[in-house]
């Protein structure tokens, strides 16, 4: 009699509105972390995830988003080109308004027009390769991380500058990612008259590379720049020192992966990376970097930052609107200039940010990095 007494009377609230106030309270902004949980390169989507994480708990603690608590909806792409697109169009068809992602650039790219077409704002904090903007003219995606012809150069400048090679080779992994990085590389160091004597691709996920490695001891290669990530960077390097290649190897920040220790074994002292600024160690991100620490995430990886600011810039975004309204929040992302961690956030038209720090870090076998300035 009771129970059946209160399902009626709170079917005639629900009716009549009265409980209106109680479901506005428990009102949720879904944001879609979109990026690989399965293949590869996970621990790429695991950096991401810390990053996210770390802010919408903070956020939430401080009340949320216009009285309202962020929702994250793990979606994997498995950093697949193929993917790409069923990981956006799950994102469209669950009506989510914001995503931070993609991870990799293939499956960011292959993504992307969905997601401008919908009206999905997308913010990607690892997606570097130049063609996810290029000549696009969305108005919904944006980074929070530099591009390839950001990063290239940097690299190409510590080459030019500190390292002084011979004889060069530029590899890569004939990814948009990877490709797009070398060539960024190989055109640099052309400009300024350093022979590149190898400019090739490799096969992402083959286990031998004799035969390239073949080519850099008969070219007298003694320096070796790859564009893409850690398992085809580890084994390189790895094999080529078995085969008595001494040059000096080099790579984006898709490589700096601490399960390359475990692939290239003692090979891997001395591995040059281009990555993003260690902001950690901005005294002004100290809070941060200790929430982190209390999750026991680490803040220092090349993502784990620039994925907090991602999270961050969607939410000042509908502050700034007063609403969960994508289309708004583009808008306003366009003009806005937001304080954040990795400093501060502004885009250009093409959803690319103004300006971006990489740095260039030595890697050490015990796991340890050391900044080269």
């Amino acid at each position: 009699m009771t129970t059946f007494r209160l399902k009626h009377i709170a079917a005639a609230l629900v009716a009549t509105g009265a409980l209106a106030v109680s479901a506005s309270a428990v009102a949720q902004i879904k944001i879609a972390v979109v990026g690989p949980t399965t293949g590869s390169v996970t621990q790429y989507g695991d950096m991401v995830k810390e990053g996210v994480n770390t802010a919408v708990e903070q956020i939430n603690a401080s009340g949320g988003v216009l009285g309202q608590q962020l929702e994250l909806v793990i979606i994997d792409d498995a950093c697949e080109p193929k993917q790409g697109p069923v990981a956006a169009n799950r994102v469209v068809n669950d009506k989510i308004g914001f995503v931070v992602g993609g991870v990799c650039s293939g499956a960011t790219i292959a993504a992307a027009p969905i997601y401008d077409e919908e009206g999905v704002v997308m913010v990607t904090p690892s997606a570097t390769a130049p063609a996810l903007t290029d000549g696009k003219d969305y108005h919904f995606i944006f980074r929070t991380i530099g591009r390839d012809d950001q990063q290239g150069p940097a690299a190409a400048k510590y080459i030019i500058d500190k390292v002084k090679p011979s004889k060069v080779a530029v590899l890569h992994d004939k990814a948009s990612y990877g490709q797009g990085i070398a060539s960024s590389v190989r055109d640099e160091l052309q400009k300024a008259n350093i022979p590149v004597a190898i400019f090739e691709g490799i096969n992402a996920g083959d286990t031998d590379y004799s035969a390239v490695i073949t080519k850099l001891k008969s070219n007298g290669i003694d320096f070796v720049y790859f564009g893409g990530y850690h398992p085809e960077m580890g084994l390189l390097m790895r094999q080529a020192k078995e085969q008595g290649v001494t040059a000096t190897f080099m790579g984006p920040e898709g490589a700096g992966n601490p399960d390359i220790n475990a692939i290239a074994g003692d090979a891997v002292e001395g591995m040059l990376l281009t990555l993003p600024a260690d902001f950690t160690q901005n005294p002004a991100n100290e809070a941060i970097v200790k929430a982190f620490k209390d999750k026991n995430r680490n803040a220092s990886g090349a993502f784990q930052l620039p994925a907090y600011a991602a999270t961050l810039a969607i939410a000042e975004g509908i502050k700034a609107v007063g609403a969960a309204d994508p289309s708004k929040v583009a808008d306003y992302l366009h003009t806005a200039k937001i304080a954040s961690p990795i400093g501060e956030l502004s885009w250009n038209k093409g959803g690319d940010l103004n300006t971006f720090e990489f740095d260039v870090f030595t890697w050490h076998k015990d796991g340890s990095r050391t900044v080269n300035k």
